[in-house]
């Protein structure tokens, strides 16, 4: 069977469990689903935040992470994949992003989803900036996000 890739970035929410039923459907050469969801938090370094904004470059965003959604599929023997990131006003609680892998084995799965959200807290084009009671502020690149992506190119 053919591989399916998927990759969206829109305002709406997404349902977990609706997009996994749509990556395994008829499919009986699928052993695992990884799944990894990001949700917005109310605080960070315990200041309360009201909400996050997330904006992009439309087009760019799309084909920047589908080139890294093409590496997963080059390096692990994936069936599936799908990464969904939402823009726009998030408020604590709800989701913000969601990558499925789907594989034969687990490994490959876990492998791969774990790369793609390495890649996508440290590279993907997202600006994210975080409402508080202070005000507003964009959100800078950690180091240790970096570091983590980093660590797929090292041979």
């Amino acid at each position: 069977m053919t591989a399916i890739v998927t990759v969206r970035i829109q305002e709406a929410d997404f349902d977990i469990g609706r997009e996994i039923a749509a990556m395994t459907s008829a499919r009986t050469d699928i052993g695992a689903v990884v799944s990894f969801s990001g949700i917005c938090r109310g605080s960070e370094n315990g200041e309360s935040i009201a909400a996050l904004t997330l904006e992009h470059y439309p087009g760019m965003a799309e084909a920047e992470i589908m080139r890294h959604a093409e590496t997963a599929m080059a390096r692990w023997p994936l069936t599936g994949l799908t990464v969904i990131h939402r823009v726009g006003r998030i408020a604590p609680g709800e989701n913000i992003v969601l990558v499925l892998t789907a594989s034969a084995h687990r490994q490959a799965a876990f492998q791969a989803a774990e790369f793609l959200m390495d890649y996508l807290k440290a590279n993907a084009p997202f600006w994210k900036r975080e409402e508080s009671a202070a005000g507003t502020s964009w959100v800078d690149a950690r180091s240790h996000d970096d570091d983590a992506a980093a660590r797929w190119t090292k041979s």
